[in-house]
């Protein structure tokens, strides 16, 4: 439990936090957001950012063994241990969930038939999380059958991420990458929907106790 708070204290606020700021950054003058384009870039960078910070509770949490004995016998960068994937993993996630959330909730708000309210967050996060489902199981199927491959007569069963990708759609079949939608959606959208309701009262919280005045 330490662990999985501990991640998500790290790998969460990271990239949440850092989003906003560049949201708020590279919007208009006016107040309008940046593009689509952008929104995803930023996704990607901050997905990177909070990847890294968050990869040593991640560590701990899958080794399911005390931090501290884990630097001071195997080293300190063995909290790193498997950066770069969980790297690409959050670049892909990120980009597909904190992107089309901001443009679902502007899409919905140009509409004109919400506000910006707890509705508004609801139906945009309900939106983000079917995207990130569909962006985002492809990548985790590459990453658990890397993480689980065999070795046969002397090697590897795949030879990197696109192998693994080739290999399902040709045995597999293409929509085997999406085997499990359903359940899989079950888990990641109250996350999504939750995440980004207790985001945007907590920013509103922030500008009107410290930016009102």
């Amino acid at each position: 439990l330490s662990a999985g708070l501990l991640r998500q204290a790290t790998y969460t606020t990271t990239r949440l936090g850092i989003y906003s700021v560049l949201l708020e950054r590279f919007g208009g003058a006016d107040g309008t957001p940046p593009p689509f384009l952008a929104k995803a870039a930023m996704g990607m960078t901050t997905g990177a950012a909070g990847a890294f910070v968050g990869t040593p509770a991640e560590v701990a949490l899958i080794r399911m063994t005390a931090d501290g004995r884990m630097a001071r016998e195997e080293g300190v960068f063995t909290l790193w241990r498997g950066c770069i994937p969980t790297m690409a993993r959050a670049v892909v996630v990120n980009a597909a969930q904190l992107a089309s959330y901001s443009q679902s909730k502007q899409f919905l708000l140009d509409s004109g038939h919400f506000r910006d309210d707890i509705l508004c967050h609801f139906c945009a996060s309900m939106i983000s999380g079917l995207v990130t489902t569909a962006a985002s199981m492809p990548v985790d199927i590459v990453k658990t059958r890397i993480q689980n491959m065999r070795t046969i007569d002397g090697k590897p069963e795949y030879r990197n991420g696109l192998d693994v990708l080739l290999k399902v759609v040709r045995y597999e079949g293409f929509f085997s990458l999406w085997k499990g939608f359903t359940p899989y959606y079950a888990r990641l959208g109250p996350h999504t929907v939750l995440t980004f309701i207790f985001l945007e009262q907590m920013n509103k919280w922030y500008q009107r106790l410290f930016l009102s005045a």
